[in-house]
C-alpha cells in the first residue's frame, strides 16, 4: 500500500514538473512570436520610444499567461507554485535567449524587476487557471 502511494506521488510530481517545463517553453515561443510581430510593426510605423517598454511588458505578461494556461491544462492543484515557477523560468530563459540574440548580457535592476514581475504574474495566472478549471469541471 505504501509503495502504491509513493508511486502515485512520484507520478504527480513528475506531471507537475513536466507541466512547468511545457508552460515555460510555450511562454517563450509566444514571446518570440510577439516580439517578432512587434518588431515588424515598428519597422513600418513610427511608434514613440515611450511605447516600446509597455508593449514589451504586455507581450511578456501575455506570454506568461498563455504558458501557464496551456502548461497547467491538466493540473488541478498547485497553481500558485507552478505558475510562479513558469513565470520565473520563462523570465530567465527569455533573458538568456534575447541576450544571445542581442549579443550582450546586461545584469541590472531591470532584470531583477522582470524576474519579480514574471514570478508574480505567473503565480496570479496559475491561481486563476487552476481555479477556472475547478469551476468548469
Amino acid at each position: 500500500m505504501k509503495m502504491r502511494t509513493k508511486n502515485l506521488e512520484e507520478k504527480k510530481h513528475n506531471g507537475i514538473f513536466l507541466s512547468i517545463i511545457k508552460g515555460t517553453f510555450i511562454a517563450l515561443c509566444v514571446s518570440l512570436i510577439g516580439i517578432l510581430i512587434f518588431a515588424f510593426c515598428l519597422k513600418f510605423t513610427s511608434l514613440s520610444d515611450k511605447l516600446i517598454t509597455p508593449i514589451n511588458q504586455v507581450i511578456k505578461g501575455l506570454s506568461i499567461f498563455l504558458g501557464v494556461l496551456f502548461g497547467l491544462k491538466k493540473q488541478k492543484e498547485m497553481g500558485l507554485v507552478s505558475g510562479l515557477l513558469i513565470g520565473l523560468f520563462y523570465t530567465m530563459l527569455a533573458f538568456l535567449t534575447f541576450s544571445i540574440l542581442n549579443s550582450s548580457f546586461v545584469f541590472d535592476r531591470t532584470l531583477l524587476n522582470d524576474i519579480v514581475f514574471g514570478a508574480i504574474i505567473g503565480g496570479i495566472c496559475g491561481i486563476i487557471c487552476v481555479n477556472i478549471k475547478k469551476t468548469n469541471s
